[in-house]
């Protein structure tokens, strides 16, 4: 079942990922470079920490978006970076509210917090979010070439993640009475265990200066994560593009990602399936690899014949630059 990229490049946000090493990278840019030939404003966002994007089109592109060719701007986020970016604003926040007595203990809570598990995928979750907040304002399209089960199913939890975050930290200084009002007022029916209805209802007006402050630095983050959520789970917005090859390991993961997905109720655009043999390759090696190949291919038509899908053959030559790239997109499209 084939389908139409071109109308998956009339939505306002793509997420091209698969396993490592299948070509998603340059799946993702070709696409952007084509959608950015059709006159559409383009932002590509790798959270690859490989750099991937900067050896595809042979240039340095760094945390900033990065003019690449007409329509066409780029970034690439890196973990490191973005995870002391993350804690400084926290604790730049968090600062105005804790008093002297507390500021060393929320700096150790914060160091603690950076080498703790999933610190760098927080930190890159919300930088994401940020940029699907404001970046479809000034973008017609923004595509993320990212690996789906990871960084996508942390995003659809964060609202619960940093409802929970936030209750610990206030809770653990010396005013949990009445910073423990604030959190109240934070969550839908006062109750942390609902944190996704959105926070713009909640009412602050028994609260001191301070506390109203506090209440809407933690509601603005707590709407951010809504609007994320609500976003991600908006068909007529939002895909998600899978890029595996007709091996095993690629066939059997984005099998599970797609299902983990379509639980959570996030629309599957497709497959495309990377790196296909073409059917007169000779010689006893090429012969057993292509029986191979068609078996992994029938693999791929059992498991996840459902969705559409495009095949391309594998390339000649590796695919660096725009021109490449804009050759291999027709490859893709047509």
């Amino acid at each position: 079942m084939t389908f139409d990229l071109h109308a998956l490049l009339r939505q306002k946000v793509v997420w091209v990922g698969g396993k490592g090493g299948v070509g998603k990278t340059t799946v993702s840019a070709a696409l952007a470079v084509y959608a950015a030939s059709e006159g559409r404003r383009i932002l590509l966002v790798s959270t690859d920490p490989a750099h991937s994007l900067s050896d595809v089109f042979g240039r340095s592109i760094g945390s900033q978006p990065v003019h690449i060719t007409e329509n066409l701007y780029v970034l690439e986020l890196d973990p490191e970076k973005e995870v002391d970016a993350y804690l400084d604003r926290v604790l730049s926040q968090m600062r105005r509210f804790a008093g002297p007595d507390q500021v060393n203990e929320l700096q150790r809570h914060l160091r603690l917090s950076r080498l703790s598990p999933g610190a760098q995928e927080a930190a890159l979750l919300e930088r994401i979010a940020q940029l699907l907040d404001t970046g479809l304002n000034e973008y017609d399209l923004i595509i993320f070439d990212t690996a789906p089960t990871g960084h996508t199913l942390r995003l659809l939890s964060l609202p619960e993640v940093m409802a929970a975050w936030s209750d610990g930290l206030l809770k653990h200084n010396q005013r949990s009475e009445q910073l423990g009002k604030v959190l109240a007022h934070l969550s839908p029916g006062r109750d942390l265990n609902n944190p996704l209805k959105s926070p713009q209802e909640q009412q602050h007006a028994d609260l001191d200066d301070r506390g109203q402050q506090l209440a809407a630095t933690l509601a603005a983050r707590q709407s951010l994560f809504h609007r994320t959520r609500r976003l991600l789970h908006d068909a007529s917005a939002v895909s998600f593009l899978f890029v595996l090859t007709p091996e095993r390991l690629p066939v059997l993961e984005t099998e599970r990602a797609v299902n983990s997905l379509v639980d959570i109720g996030v629309n599957i655009a497709g497959l495309i399936v990377n790196r296909v043999l073409p059917d007169h390759l000779e010689g006893g090696f090429w012969h057993n690899h292509l029986q191979r190949q068609q078996q992994y291919l029938a693999e791929i038509e059992r498991r996840l014949g459902h969705l559409p899908q495009k095949q391309l053959q594998l390339q000649e030559q590796e695919i660096q630059g725009v021109n490449a790239l804009a050759d291999f997109a027709q490859q893709i499209l047509h």
